[in-house]
């Protein structure tokens, strides 16, 4: 089994900033992409940001600007820093990696940012 637990979420006030974390039981080197989605409540979950080994980055262009994603090998984590939120980043977002083919995902940490 794969074991993805992320950490970070909260309440934030808009313009705020917060960094999300992602551990994995397995070795993220190992895995190609790597990436964060959200789901707000009566929405569909959406790709966020997602970073590959190589440092190929994608993001949602709602985001671009403003949310950075990262991953650190050594210590099997993912990161992603949003700064300047706004209300509408309000969701619980869920870590990803994908090993042969076949998708992880983590429990999901919520995040709220209102004023």
């Amino acid at each position: 089994q794969v074991q993805l637990v992320e950490s970070g979420g909260g309440l934030v006030q808009p313009g705020g900033s917060l960094r999300l974390s992602c551990v994995i039981s397995r070795s993220i080197a190992s895995s190609y992409v790597m990436g964060w989605y959200r789901q707000a409540p009566g929405k569909q979950r959406e790709l966020v940001a997602s970073r590959t080994t190589s440092g190929i980055t994608n993001y949602l262009d709602s985001v671009k600007g403003r949310f950075t994603i990262s991953r650190d090998d050594t210590k099997n984590t993912v990161y992603l820093q949003m700064n300047s939120l706004k209300t509408e980043d309000t969701a619980v977002y869920y870590c990803n990696a994908a090993y042969g083919g076949r998708n992880f995902w983590g429990q999901g940490t919520q995040v709220t940012v209102s004023s």
